[in-house]
């Protein structure tokens, strides 16, 4: 993990941070510990690749899961079951 991405957390965080084996456990822990991420980090937590970063319409969350589907991308707010394509 690139140490200008971990500007702003605890020791303790970047510990559980780096504990974390999937991108669904470090959006998990973000969530629990009250940490908003920006662009760069969710990009840098999603593997380094050039993944679109949604917020859902309806309640403006970021917690939210993607199906790639042919021309579309399928989402589903986690936070409040809101769902779209884009």
């Amino acid at each position: 993990m690139r140490e200008d991405l971990l500007k702003g957390l605890t020791e303790e965080q970047i510990k559980k941070a780096r504990e974390c084996k999937t991108v669904d456990e470090i959006l998990a822990l973000a969530k629990a510990e009250g940490v908003e991420l920006n662009d760069e980090q969710l990009e840098a937590v999603n593997g380094g690749c050039s993944v679109a970063v949604y917020t859902c319409p309806q309640c403006g969350s970021r917690d939210i899961s993607v199906t790639k589907i042919p021309l579309v991308d399928y989402c589903v707010c986690k936070s409040c079951g809101y769902n779209w394509t884009e």
